[in-house]
């Protein structure tokens, strides 16, 4: 017969396997509102501390003030260094990279730690970086790899409704809060009058006009099966109706009209075979017209053709161009302009790939199996869905949050089978029942929400 110590060993680790074995969905974890903010703003203390005692949803509010500076972004509630507690452990500075490293580290020391759920709160519109260098969400995806390395569960690769606790310990998932726009964006791009160009090497370009009279970018590169991984994204000119054309050594040529005049320009650029950087020439004004269309005359040479038709009728008009890529950016040389009786060429599709433009004007591709698929970010990041917000923002959410007064939200996310966070969580009264998954609290110490914890089985 086992001694009363022993008995009540082996039932805990007994109950706290069976509470393991549960779904993600179904669990209860201890959270913290604005960990950053330790006792400046509440009383969670250092973020080793709250991870020491349970906590295993981590919140970072940051903001990208700085980051052509910094090359990175900085924790704060108002701005960067705004209520943010800085007692070591913590990071002396604000720099969201050494943040990060703290929750990393401690996740590396605890390698059987339940799921720890790595929470961004995005306080500026990151869709008005225009591109990498500047911090857009591309450039986040990458903090967040380089930090997190292989205990990084991606939402792209996470099975519907997340694995068992069990199969998630050791484990960090990265959840993208805040600003509606940069959400928005990050789960698929708006765009209109669209154009792509693909190689051999499964290099893939695709450019679009805002429905204003801004252009952007994505480039990626493609699989056996048509997925696309869009690894670059950003603005490059002032423009309408793009199209572009790509070699089979990664130099591009782009056309498009401006934004409210009849004058055709021509880019050159080359695509980074590994990031997927597009090194941009300035633009250059080779004639009048509407509706610009472009291709190699042989994919892996340096001359193009170009199509477009007359401001004024219906006629076409066609140039030969010739690449230079003597730079870094390679440089074009019109010439032989003349009338043509041949369509301008599909600007849509190229070598098994097509875009198109669905019917939430989100920006899309066809390839392989692929059909009608979002141009985004790689999707390492959860877009958390909060009360009241679009229906775009909610599609496929797996993580529901609002107010802890927001009960009925709460609830019926729960019950519906979501991950729910409930924010500013510091009275008892808050409860719902079901209890919020994250009970996000600026108190995770007092006897209250231990006890409730507790009660409801939170997991560690």
């Amino acid at each position: 017969m086992l001694s009363l110590p022993l008995y009540l060993a082996a039932l805990s680790l007994s109950l706290r396997s069976a509470l393991a074995d549960q779904s993600f969905a179904s669990s209860i974890f201890r959270a913290t509102h604005n960990s950053y903010s330790g006792s400046v703003d509440g009383a969670k203390d250092t973020i080793n501390t709250q991870l020491d005692r349970g906590v295993r949803f981590i919140e970072f509010d940051f903001h990208d003030n700085g980051y052509d500076t910094n090359k990175d972004y900085g924790v704060g509630h108002n701005e960067p260094g705004n209520a943010v507690d800085h007692t070591s452990p913590n990071p002396a500075g604000n720099l969201l990279r050494d943040w990060l490293k703290v929750v990393n580290a401690w996740s590396a020391a605890h390698p059987t730690h339940a799921p720890i759920v790595m929470m961004l709160d995005v306080k500026d519109d990151l869709t008005d970086n225009p591109n990498y260098a500047a911090g857009n969400p591309a450039a986040l995806n990458q903090e967040m790899k380089d930090v997190f390395g292989s205990r990084l569960l991606w939402a792209q690769d996470a099975p519907p409704g997340l694995p068992s606790i069990d199969a998630l310990r050791g484990r960090v998932l990265p959840l993208m809060s805040g600003d509606a726009t940069t959400r928005g964006l990050y789960k698929g791009d708006t765009g209109s009058n669209p154009s792509i160009a693909r190689n051999s090497r499964g290099m893939v370009v695709e450019v679009h006009d805002d429905g204003g009279s801004n252009l952007w970018y994505w480039s990626g590169k493609i699989a056996s099966n048509g997925a696309v991984t869009w690894l670059r994204h950003g603005k490059y000119d002032t423009g309408k109706n793009p199209a572009v054309a790509l070699n089979e050594d990664g130099w591009l040529v782009e056309v498009h009209q401006s934004p409210t005049l009849t004058k055709l320009w021509s880019h050159t650029g080359r695509v980074d075979a590994t990031t997927g950087e597009i090194t941009w020439s300035s633009s250059l004004n080779y004639d009048d017209g509407v509706n610009p269309t472009v291709e190699f005359t042989d994919p892996a040479g340096t001359t193009v053709r170009e199509i477009h038709k007359s401001q004024s009728n219906s006629q076409n008009w066609n140039w030969n161009g010739a690449l230079n890529t003597g730079s870094a950016s390679g440089s074009i040389t019109w010439s032989g302009n003349a009338k043509t009786s041949d369509a301008i060429f599909d600007k849509a599709q190229s070598n098994g790939i097509a875009v198109l433009r669905d019917s939430g004007g989100k920006v899309a591709y066809s390839a392989g199996q692929f059909v009608g698929k979002r141009i985004a970010y790689e999707q390492v990041f959860f877009v958390e869905y909060g009360s009241g917000e679009n229906a775009d923002l909610q599609d496929g959410a797996i993580f529901y949050a609002a107010t802890s007064s927001d009960k009925s939200f709460l609830t019926s996310g729960r019950n519906a089978g979501k991950v729910t966070r409930g924010w500013d969580f510091d009275s008892a009264s808050l409860a719902t029942t079901p209890l919020e998954n994250y009970p996000a609290t600026n108190h995770p110490y007092d006897a209250w929400y231990e006890q409730l914890l507790t009660a409801n089985n939170a997991i560690q």
